[in-house]
């Protein structure tokens, strides 16, 4: 029986046993936490159909009031940093950063931390003025389905996502994908994606489940089963055993964490990483991956990570800023 045809006939934890041994097997057993960092609130494209930021679009007078601090940006990296987290990618909505802007952030990420970022700062033809800061570009596909996908978002051709994919891999940078499972696509649509993955050497997938924002079309839509959700995790896992997957939960589906290592994933994202550090809900993140018999690469509860000086002075007061918000959560516990 075929992947799909499994999933459709809800023989799913047949699937994890099998995506289980083949993450084990071919991958280390260590599970990343992963933060995008956003660089803006604002999107001038703003019609993404699951997307708070089309609710806000009509709100914003002015969309540079919208912009962060570089400050801002760089002290959430720092703490984010000592944290032991990876940085998911840099994120800014269409418009709202220049490319000479977003490598400049890229490359003081980079010196920070010694690690290249990702980027996922909508479709670009400028992948060129990337150099080593860069380790790879982001393809917000969002819908495994053409047809859905220009529904829910009018304004993301996804043929030149595609072409912008192909344009990152001829000059060098890796490839990934977004996925948000949960807005009227189906098990039969893995076929597409699995063509997508394998036609353009995807390195990266990246899952999410839907959040329903208020204001959206889909403010009253479930989120996907937990099941479901990591069924089509794992099929893709036993496609592709050698993909990097990262996958999204919210902080009201933490129990999906333990489902979501056993089908495939890497590492984890999505979470309120401020209001939770420190609290029971991060310990929670923490219980889950020890029992999927995982190792856990970065905190969710050591403080002692916190304490030092910044790397640059003029981001102490920044710095210091995060650290009290974290600290004033285990003052609530």
């Amino acid at each position: 029986m075929d992947l799909i045809s499994k999933i459709k006939g809800f023989e799913i934890l047949d699937m994890l046993q099998q995506s289980n041994q083949i993450t084990l097997g071919r991958h280390k057993n260590i599970i990343s936490l992963e933060r995008a960092i956003f660089l803006s609130w604002w999107c001038d494209k703003g019609d993404c159909a699951f997307c708070y930021m089309s609710t806000q679009k009509p709100l914003i007078k002015d969309p540079k009031k919208a912009r962060r601090r570089f400050e801002a940006i760089m002290a959430e990296v720092e703490v984010v940093d000592r944290m032991g987290w990876n940085i998911e990618f840099l994120s800014g909505g269409y418009g709202s950063f220049t490319t000479p802007e977003i490598r400049g952030v890229a490359q003081e990420i980079h010196q920070l931390t010694g690690d290249p970022v990702w980027l996922n700062v909508g479709i670009t033809k400028d992948i060129d003025s990337y150099g080593e800061e860069v380790k790879g570009i982001t393809g917000a596909v969002e819908v495994a389905n053409p047809r859905l996908q220009r529904q829910i978002c009018p304004s993301k051709n996804l043929d030149d996502i595609l072409e912008m994919l192909e344009l990152a891999g001829d000059l060098g940078f890796k490839k990934a994908i977004t996925i948000i499972l949960g807005l009227g696509e189906t098990p039969d649509d893995l076929n597409y994606l699995f063509h997508l993955i394998e036609d353009y050497g995807i390195n990266r997938i990246i899952f999410y489940s839907l959040n329903p924002h208020q204001g959206t079309p889909y403010a009253l839509e479930p989120q996907p089963a937990s099941l479901y959700y990591a069924g089509m995790v794992a099929a893709t896992r036993i496609r592709f055993p050698d993909l990097e997957i990262i996958t999204g939960t919210w902080i009201d589906n933490l129990a999906n964490i333990g489902l979501l290592l056993m089908a495939g994933a890497n590492g984890l994202t999505k979470f309120p990483l401020f209001s939770m550090f420190g609290t029971g809900k991060g310990k929670r993140v923490e219980e889950e991956v020890r029992w999927a018999g995982r190792e856990l690469d970065g905190t969710f509860t050591d403080s002692d990570r916190l304490v030092g000086p910044s790397y640059r002075r003029d981001l102490e007061p920044f710095v210091k800023r995060y650290i009290q918000r974290c600290h004033n959560n285990k003052s609530k516990q």
